[in-house]
């Protein structure tokens, strides 16, 4: 049986080598007549294979092209989710409770992190934050609030009634001193059902205004002496209602400069951010913040003015610039003996060439009132004198002013120093001897010079606001250490004007009231108009930060639409 099996596999493996022989045969017989024999007509046919090619060749292109083509018509760069936006600012970072937020560094953290009952919208008024709704009754005195639903804390906590509640009454605490104090006070405040009364000792039409309050977490906080409120963990570890949320804190310097780690809200009442992390670093010199823009440590700040766009090589950097609800004025202090004459105040704003102080702007609007066209518009603007020279020395001097000394001072940033140096130049055309002293802005400037009223001129910025609330700067009970006042200015026709025009709901008495205030403001000269201060924003190129058609109010104003901001792009699929 084997020796069968065995002579039947030797045969078959003769069958298959004979096959093999005869399959090798036929494809060296089969290449050799249809390839090697056919390669001298390649020469008479090589016009049609070039053709050939060629309209492949052209194929392929089309198709490519068409790709391409669809690509670029169906698609687009966008920005999307994600990434870190980091911001520079300057002043230190003491505290992160929004109540007591007095540096720069401090207010910007507060914006990022703390929702408002009101806020400044996109068109530069007053709007709703937190709040659905604030209204006034018929006398201007009683103001009802209501909350939006569904507002949540960064813990998941609800936001209510009893959280403003609370924040009002902590703001109205005597034991602690917090910028909003002077915002509630003789006012009280009701609860009843879900909406908050408040009853104002006089009726105020800007009082919405002073609701743009940040709103303090009573869970957390109820239970907190307000005078260990700086003290308690919140200060450094906060639950917030804003766009994002506190993660963490680096020392980066022994100056004490930070940087201060946010990441996004998704229970922000606007919707989540886009960006998952916000930064903010801070410095002590704005030097540092040119290098660290140019260099791409930092995203963007808003603490340079446009003439420091020269410093900037990088086309990466770009700027934009948009005007704010601020002021620049020489204040002429009305307390100083050598200023108390209101005709040597006339005489100084006729002296002073205001084309000539203006020069050094770039991009600035010159401002000439204590009251902007975008918060009211008035009917009737008082001329002011105009400039000349010899006019204004003849009165100087029938006053016994030339060769005494005048003290004028101002800070360091921006162009306060030029604006400055051309006043100096200007007072001693008029036969003044002049004091320039430039401090830099902080606490020893607010001590040294602002309370005390330390001068005969200041060259200072203020906030006008979103309403032309003229009762912090020129009312007589505002001339104290404590107060605004920064001409020491006191004129009871002037205060009835104010207060008056605070008190009516009526637009055009309003108007008249106002108008009224302006006619005495330019007679008596506390203050000379220079120009209205603008946001210089300067930022890397390839972010999106706030829109340029936004009017702001304040600089922090500029995150009123932060959740739309963005630092990555990916190409997305046009919307038909």
């Amino acid at each position: 049986m084997k020796q069968s099996f065995r002579k039947r596999g030797q045969k078959i493996a003769r069958k298959w080598e004979r096959f093999s022989e005869k399959a090798k045969e036929g494809s060296r017989e089969h290449i050799q007549e249809k390839l090697i024999q056919r390669l001298p007509n390649a020469r008479r046919v090589r016009l049609l294979i070039l053709e050939w090619g060629l309209l492949v060749i052209v194929i392929i292109s089309l198709a490519l092209t068409q790709a391409f083509w669809y690509q670029q018509s169906y698609t687009v760069e966008a920005y999307v989710d994600g990434g870190t936006y980091i911001e520079a600012t300057v002043g230190n970072v003491n505290s992160l409770n929004p109540m007591f937020a007095t540096t720069g560094s401090e207010k910007v953290l507060s914006k990022l992190m703390f929702a408002t009952l009101s806020t400044i919208d996109y068109s530069g008024h007053v709007g709703l934050g937190l709040a659905s709704s604030i209204v006034p009754d018929e006398t201007g005195k009683v103001w009802t609030v209501t909350l939006k639903e569904g507002l949540k804390w960064s813990d998941g906590v609800d936001i209510t009634i009893n959280d403003v509640l609370f924040t009002v009454q902590l703001a109205k605490d005597a034991t602690i001193n917090t910028s909003y104090s002077s915002n509630f006070s003789g006012v009280t405040i009701e609860r009843i059902d879900d909406a908050l009364i408040f009853t104002l000792p006089s009726p105020y039409a800007d009082f919405a205004a002073t609701l743009n309050i940040p709103i303090l977490p009573s869970h957390i906080l109820s239970g907190v002496t307000p005078s260990k409120m700086l003290e308690h963990s919140f200060s450094t570890n906060p639950v917030t209602s804003g766009a994002f949320v506190f993660n963490a804190i680096q020392n980066v310097a022994s100056s004490g400069d930070k940087i201060v780690y946010l990441y996004a809200n998704p229970n922000y009442y606007k919707g989540a951010p886009m960006l998952s992390s916000f930064a903010i670093r801070t410095y002590t010199d704005t030097a540092d913040i040119v290098s660290a823009l140019s260099t791409g440590e930092v995203t963007a700040t808003a603490e340079l003015a446009a003439i420091d766009r020269e410093l900037f090589s990088s086309n990466l950097v770009y700027e934009k610039q948009t005007t704010i609800a601020s002021g620049v004025y020489a204040f002429l202090n009305t307390a100083s003996p050598l200023l108390s004459d209101a005709n040597v105040r006339r005489a100084i704003q006729q002296g002073i060439n205001m084309n000539e102080v203006r020069s050094t702007l770039e991009g600035e609007s010159p401002l000439d009132y204590p009251i902007l066209k975008s918060q009211i518009e008035l009917t009737d603007y008082p001329e002011l004198l105009p400039y000349n020279l010899e006019a204004a020395k003849e009165t100087l001097g029938a006053a016994d002013m030339n060769g005494k000394t005048i003290t004028l001072m101002t800070i360091s940033t921006g162009y306060f120093p030029e604006i400055a140096a051309e006043f100096e130049t200007q007072l001693e055309q008029l036969g003044f001897n002049v004091e320039l002293s430039i401090y830099n802005p902080g606490q020893d400037f607010l001590m040294n010079v602002i309370r005390p009223r330390a001068y005969d001129i200041l060259i200072y910025e203020v906030e006008l606001g979103a309403d032309p609330d003229l009762f912090a700067y020129y009312h007589s009970s505002q001339a104290t250490t404590s107060g605004l006042n920064l001409s020491n200015y006191r004129s009871a026709i002037v205060d009835d004007a104010i207060l008056g025009a605070r008190s009516t709901m009526d637009e055009q008495l309003r108007i008249a009231k106002y108008e009224a205030f302006l006619r005495n403001w330019v007679n008596d000269v506390p203050a000379i108009g220079i120009y209205q201060a603008s946001l210089t924003y300067f930022f890397n190129k390839n972010v999106q930060s706030f829109s340029e058609d936004d009017r702001l109010v304040y600089a922090t104003d500029r995150f009123v639409d932060v959740e739309y901001w963005a630092i990555n792009k990916a190409l997305k699929n046009r919307t038909p």
